[in-house]
């Protein structure tokens, strides 16, 4: 949103505006440990979550004026937002105009902030992201932001040394003292800067595609690649080193919808570069892939899909008594309930069924959005970003059936910005198209 930019210098460069405010949300949001949040508040904030609630101030007032420069009009990535917030409002009236024990309620007050916050976040980069090179900007952040992810990560697996412990923001507390490096099938699995190292994989599988992307982009091009390549590759060991089965189903997904889109050239590469991963991780780290394997064999005896499968039925009743809007977002969690590591099944309970297709309804605009690009884009480059953003989206489309998306705050803001940025890169195709077409018109009245 070009709000009340700096003064330019002499130099031509640009000030501030909202992909700026994106960019430092997204290196705040990955390098900051996750376990951090801000000192002194009454409820866990994390600083992400702060800029969040900054960027829903930001937007509010710009779009109270035509002169700030936020992008007005039809966008379905909008609406959707605005169809997941309203439906999260009207659950939250309907719970707390009766009575709620006092820990319920403050947990509720707590869900409803961070919420704003990620909506704010989201709808600042659909309105706010102004230009290719300003989303370019965001995407390349977050493409190193996930490469130092991956390095930390890999101190922590390699070497068993939490560099988190030392990433210490002035002012802050840890709101857990849960490890970073756990243990699972005798080899470590990590999580690096985020909470747990389900977020960690998660959070690399939805990175590494725009990372390829501009891998495979600067390669076709001729232009320096390397320094892409190696992002990829660090990115990727990351998310080995997570050693989690959400991230490898995320990871198949996105690979699916990648594959179906990319040429066959890049189809070899890709796949020529997975087999080179793989031996080189058989030959330098003796035992993870056999673990990674190993999550997906004897699925009949798997404890942890076990305790998945059996919270179905106390799902289903709960989500019975309140089928429409919900218990309350913030009032089912452990320990006085069972946990779900299932978002679906949470959102449903607490949020009924319009706060189900007000989440869901959200990766799947995004994704259809992104696909939009991809069929309407007025140049290769540009549709294969739009193919790159729907495959990230898949992950946590998929991810949501197994973990608990909005538990991770890495993860969930991270959806919520990926998916405003998928709604800045169709207006600006569609503001290309329909620039063209004016001036074969205006060509054709001559």
């Amino acid at each position: 949103m070009s709000v009340a930019r700096l003064p330019s210098s002499s130099t031509g460069r640009r000030g501030a505006d909202a992909a700026t405010l994106c960019a430092v949300f997204v290196v705040v949001l990955m390098l900051v440990p996750a376990r951090q949040v801000i000192g002194g508040l009454p409820f866990d904030l994390t600083y992400a979550e702060a800029i969040g609630l900054m960027a829903a101030v930001w937007w509010c007032c710009a779009h109270l004026t035509t002169t700030l420069g936020a992008a007005k009009g039809p966008s379905m990535v909008r609406y959707a937002i605005y169809f997941y917030v309203i439906t999260f409002l009207v659950t939250y009236a309907y719970t707390t105009a009766g009575y709620l024990p006092a820990h319920e309620l403050a947990l509720s007050d707590h869900i409803l902030v961070i919420t704003v916050g990620v909506a704010g976040i989201a709808l600042l980069a659909v309105d706010g992201v102004s230009g290719r090179d300003r989303l370019d900007l965001v995407l390349k952040t977050l493409v190193v932001a996930g490469a130092i992810m991956g390095v930390i990560g890999g101190l922590q697996f390699l070497f068993t040394f939490d560099l988190t412990e030392y990433l210490h923001m002035p002012g802050s507390r840890l709101r857990s003292v849960e490890e970073t490096i756990l243990q699972r099938n005798g080899v470590n699995r990590v999580a690096s800067t985020a909470t747990h190292p389900i977020e960690f994989g998660v959070v690399s599988a939805m990175v590494l595609p725009l990372g390829l992307h501009y891998a495979f982009d600067a390669w076709e091009r001729r232009a320096p690649s390397l320094r892409w390549w190696v992002m990829c590759a660090l990115i990727a060991g990351g998310m080995a080193f997570s050693a989690s089965r959400s991230t490898v189903l995320g990871l198949a997904g996105s690979g699916v919808i990648l594959l179906a889109g990319w040429n066959r050239s890049r189809r070899l590469r890709a796949g020529a570069g997975l087999i080179g991963f793989l031996v080189l991780l058989r030959l330098f780290v003796p035992g993870l892939l056999g673990a990674i394997i190993g999550l997906f064999g004897n699925l009949d005896n798997d404890e942890s899909l076990r305790w998945r499968t059996n919270d179905y039925s106390t799902a289903l009743a709960e989500f019975l008594r309140h089928p429409w809007l919900g218990r309350g977002h913030g009032t089912w969690f452990p320990p006085h309930h069972p946990v779900f590591d299932n978002q679906y099944l949470l959102t449903a309970v607490q949020g009924g069924i319009w706060g189900l297709l007000g989440f869901a309804g959200l990766f799947v605009v995004g994704m259809v959005a992104a696909l939009r690009v991809r069929r309407i884009g007025a140049d290769a480059r540009t549709k294969d970003l739009g193919l790159t953003l729907a495959a990230a989206l898949a992950v946590p489309l998929l991810g949501c059936a197994t973990f608990d998306l909005n538990s991770f705050s890495t993860a969930n803001s991270l959806s919520f910005l990926l998916i405003g940025l998928v709604g800045a890169l169709l207006r600006m195709v569609r503001r290309d198209a329909g620039a063209q077409a004016a001036g074969v018109r205006a060509g054709a009245a001559l």
